[in-house]
């Protein structure tokens, strides 16, 4: 009978062990959901009062002052390691600074000549270009309605419809458009010069600036803040510089390839393609869509040999550029990266693309922080492993 008790009591015990188990497992997922929850509740609620409107408006106002802070964050590191070599800080700045301003300059001076050049005439043949998109896609047509047995003009005439359209409009809007980018232009450009200016000033006291910061703090956060800080520094310089490299070399060996392929503008469209690489996974297909478009209409030796420029970038980039430079610097699951690009683009459009992945980043590195801190996903599931195993 004691023995029967006690194998009863074990039957017991192992049920209560999975029941505890299947709790936990229910706690977790329901303690992701609310934090899921609560992202999109935020994001919801910034879209719905409009925050970004006015977010836009600050910061267009204090633009030069987040430029320069910019600078100074991505410059400090190389003033830094020449204070490692005993020199000055005061004479670290300025020789880090030079460097800065004229590899700028050296990049303005080849590059833009060139891609005005390359768009005056890209835009020139337009009028061209569009008739070969005619000419090439009523081909297309001709060969569906052989091959389904089916006209397909109504198509085409919708499409026609659509492209005149556009080019009278594009037509009439030229002025306006062309007053908009130069005023843009010379606007960004002010901010930019601005910027640099109060760029140079805070590299020079850019430390100060942290521990005043800090200083700010109540006195037994500001160690848990520093350490934050250094983390969130460490992982997102390395990104932002990483990617900037990863971007001139995208741009680099797209502009080779585009121009040996014989494209219209191959300067121009290798920077689309290198700024459109920021968005990850997605980024390089936004990229491809008008150089494909574009080669096809003009020859299709030229959009073949355009597609085969775009494969071996993107071969490139993803089996030397990514792991040699970026690495695992944001040590984040694709499958994340992909929900958070989503999530992004559906509340805020391209800009939330491009900001998702280091928002994530971020956000990641301050929960974890604070989980080691405050023992939070300890104390509701009783699981030490759950953050670890990520």
């Amino acid at each position: 009978m004691f023995f029967r008790k006690r194998k009863d009591s074990e039957v017991d015990i192992s049920s209560l062990n999975d029941i505890l188990s299947t709790g936990k497992r229910i706690i977790h997922i329901s303690y992701v959901m609310i934090i899921i929850a609560l992202v999109l509740l935020g994001t919801y609620l910034i879209k719905e009062w409009h925050a970004l409107h006015f977010i836009g408006e600050f910061l267009s106002v204090i633009s030069p002052i987040f430029i320069g802070l910019i600078i100074a964050w991505l410059l400090d590191p190389f003033v830094k390691f020449l204070q490692g070599k005993k020199v000055p800080r005061i004479v670290a700045c300025i020789v880090v600074y030079v460097i800065f301003i004229a590899f700028l300059f050296l990049v303005i001076a080849l590059l833009v000549p060139a891609m005005g050049s390359q768009i005056k005439d890209f835009i020139g043949n337009i009028p061209n270009l569009v008739n070969d998109f005619k000419h090439f896609f009523n081909g297309v047509i001709v060969d569906l309605n052989h091959a389904f047995d089916y006209d397909f003009s109504s198509l085409k005439d919708n499409l026609y419809h659509t492209i005149e359209t556009f080019g009278l409009n594009l037509s009439t809007k030229i002025p306006d458009m062309a007053i908009g980018i130069f005023s843009a232009v010379i606007s960004g450009g002010i901010s930019f010069f601005l910027g640099l200016m109060i760029g140079f000033y805070m590299l020079f006291d850019f430390d100060k600036l942290n521990r005043t910061f800090i200083s700010i703090l109540p006195k037994n956060w500001r160690k848990g803040a520093m350490e934050l800080t250094v983390r969130l520094n460490e992982s997102l310089r390395s990104y932002v510089q990483g990617l900037l490299l990863v971007m001139s070399l995208v741009f680099i060996t797209q502009a080779i390839g585009l121009t040996l392929s014989g494209i219209q503008a191959p300067l121009v469209f290798a920077l689309f393609c290198a700024l459109t690489d920021i968005i990850p996974y997605f980024g390089p297909y936004i990229g491809a869509i008008p150089v494909l478009i574009v080669g096809f209409t003009m020859d299709p030796i030229v959009g073949i040999c355009c597609v085969v420029s775009i494969l071996i970038v993107q071969l490139l980039e993803n089996n030397f550029y990514q792991p040699l430079i970026m690495g695992h610097t944001m040590k984040l699951h694709p499958v994340t990266i992909m929900l958070g690009l989503l999530i992004f683009q559906h509340f805020f459009g391209i800009i939330g693309m491009i900001v998702a992945t280091p928002v994530i980043a971020a956000g990641k590195i301050i929960l974890t922080f604070i989980n080691e801190k405050a023992n939070v996903v300890e104390r509701v599931i009783g699981d030490k492993e759950v953050l670890e195993n990520k």
